[in-house]
């Protein structure tokens, strides 16, 4: 059983920068972690992920360059180190565990989510 706790969100002023962590309990790093994201009246969307073992990282194209998937093993959480913040990544955030690519229905695992609201 994995068990996934997101921290971080809040409110931000546009350009400014985030950190979010994904804190695991459980056999987490067995498994690849993904970010997902989720605005209102919006599908879920992919945001990075990264893989367990190579800590290979992939990300939803329109983002890389601004966000930063990291992970530390001793600490058992994952990271999103988000930057240059848009009024448009406003959004909940989600962390989840067991597959690695931005096909949210392959992750078995699902934390709660952190809420992001990025003011102009």
């Amino acid at each position: 059983q994995v068990q996934l706790v997101e921290s971080g969100g809040g409110l931000v002023q546009a350009g400014g920068s985030l950190r979010l962590s994904c804190a695991a309990s459980g056999r987490i790093f067995s498994n690849s972690v993904g970010w997902f994201r989720q605005a209102p009246g919006k599908e879920r969307e992919f945001v990075a992920a990264i893989r367990w073992g190579t800590d290979t990282t992939y990300y939803t194209n329109s983002l890389k360059g601004r966000f930063t998937i990291s992970r530390d093993n001793a600490k058992n959480t994952v990271y999103l180190q988000m930057n240059s913040l848009k009024p448009e990544d406003t959004a909940r955030y989600y962390c989840a565990a067991g597959s690695y690519g931005p096909a949210a229905n392959e992750y078995a695992y699902w934390g709660q989510g952190t809420q992001v609201t990025v003011s102009s």
